[in-house]
């Protein structure tokens, strides 16, 4: 990989994937979405360039990728619609990390399809050859902003989030611990990262974005709160996923109340209480130590 003192600059790049499109007559839009146009996001040397072309005659380019080679020396390249289980409506993706560290995710749109064309508040045309790109207004985050949950779905998160829980202590107490971080992680987390997108959303009236996979968490919460959000995270070993679990309730909880009364819903206080005495129950009694007729529940 080259040094990262050669990576091409942000013009370099722009002017290739324009000069790219201006020289190509089967292509005839492109417009840009992403963080590169979203003024709220960090600037730095990771983001990607998130293109898309619109494009005549599209099986000519996916018949032979050769094409991309034009974008320079590539370290890997991901193509989704060529990949296991293919599945698309018509478009195609090349996500492609160069050997100077920048990254392409470029999409082809067909020109017949242009409903395929998103209303993302990040878009921006570059390059309109025919007229047929929409009058994109000035980019902002805004399609990305977390959204005030309704009652039900307030109410299914903290159904879901305690309910999952004794899943995750039955894996611990089991030592099947594959499956107790799978479902701690993989389910209950999920459950706990739209709370805190909510408590986020509350505090600045629901008009910022917290980042894909609360990537933005640490810039909206106050700090106690962020360090104790990081304290949910564990390895392997049992006590540490014990103690994770306990703060993931503590921090849920909070929030929880505190989002419930924000927005006028009943917080189920009961399933919460319910919940930590199993959990602290499970903690207690290991598999190997207790014996139960008939196996495994």
């Amino acid at each position: 990989m080259k040094n990262m003192d050669s990576m091409r600059s942000e013009q370099e790049m722009m002017e290739l994937i324009l000069r790219v499109a201006r020289e190509d007559e089967r292509i005839r839009a492109v417009y840009m979405g992403g963080s590169r146009n979203d003024p709220n996001a960090p600037r730095d040397f990771y983001q990607d360039y998130d293109i898309v072309y619109i494009v005549r005659d599209i099986t000519s380019f996916t018949s032979d990728h050769s094409w991309i080679d034009v974008f320079g020396p590539r370290l890997m390249l991901q193509m989704p619609e060529a990949m296991r289980e293919p599945e698309g409506k018509g478009n195609f993706n090349y996500l492609m990390l160069f050997s100077d560290g920048n990254r392409i995710d470029l999409r082809l749109f067909p020109l017949e399809k242009p409903e395929l064309i998103e209303d993302d508040s990040l878009n921006s045309a570059l390059l309109d050859k025919d007229g047929i790109l929409p009058d994109f207004p000035k980019p902002d985050d805004s399609s990305y902003w977390v959204s005030r949950p309704s009652e039900l779905y307030y109410a299914s998160c903290c159904n879901n989030f305690w309910w999952c829980m004794q899943n995750v202590a039955k894996g611990i107490a089991r030592d099947e611990r594959p499956y107790a971080i799978e479902m701690f992680d993989g389910v209950v987390r999920a459950e706990l990262n739209d709370m805190v997108s909510w408590y986020i959303g509350c505090a600045h009236g629901f008009s910022v974005s917290p980042g894909k996979m609360g990537k933005y968490f640490k810039r909206f919460l106050p700090e106690d709160l962020y360090h104790q959000y990081l304290a949910t995270y564990s390895d392997s070993e049992p006590e540490n996923l014990w103690r994770a679990v306990f703060t993931a309730c503590d921090l849920f909880g909070r929030l929880a109340s505190q989002v419930g009364g924000q927005l006028g819903y009943r917080y189920n206080r009961q399933d919460e209480e319910h919940m930590r005495g199993y959990l602290r129950w499970a903690q207690a009694h290991p598999v190997d130590e207790i014996k139960v007729e008939g196996g495994k529940e």
